[in-house]
């Protein structure tokens, strides 16, 4: 790609007032960084992928407030973590956190390993033994 054909899509941007590092090449054929705004596929696609983790904390905050599931659950996937990656920031093994994720286990856990839980998931002891009233969509988590 050219230094002029790099997109500069604005008004369709995810990034706000930010601008995203992209290589081009210049009049002399040699790649330098050019600052883009975004353009509409890479802005379509991101929008796409954040309303398919929105789906998936909605449905694990439902779940949660059936009982189906502890609110571990909903607030790993409201830190858009998977379980590979809270297990790997916990140093948990996979297994026991699925386990933790059952109501009944959760309630039980000791202090020590709600810790582990709470840093890894930027959140206070507190916040994470409780289910919000309704699922939070952005960044709206006490800490």
């Amino acid at each position: 790609m050219k230094i002029d054909e790099v997109p500069q899509d604005t008004e369709n941007s995810t990034y706000g007032d930010a601008r995203k590092l992209v290589y081009a090449v210049d009049e002399h054929g040699d790649f330098v960084g050019v600052k883009s705004s975004g353009w509409v596929v890479e802005a379509e696609a991101t929008q796409s992928a954040l309303n398919l983790i929105e789906q998936q904390c909605d449905a694990a905050w439902q779940r949660a407030r059936n009982g189906e599931t502890a609110p571990l659950e909903y607030y790993m996937c409201y830190q858009r973590m998977d379980l590979a990656l809270l297990s790997q920031v916990s140093g948990l093994f996979q297994w026991r956190i699925r386990r933790h994720f059952r109501p009944a286990i959760f309630e039980k856990l000791n202090h020590k390993l709600l810790r582990r839980y709470s840093e890894a998931l930027g959140l206070g002891i507190d916040t994470l033994q409780q289910l919000p009233d309704h699922p939070l969509h952005g960044r709206q988590a006490h800490v």
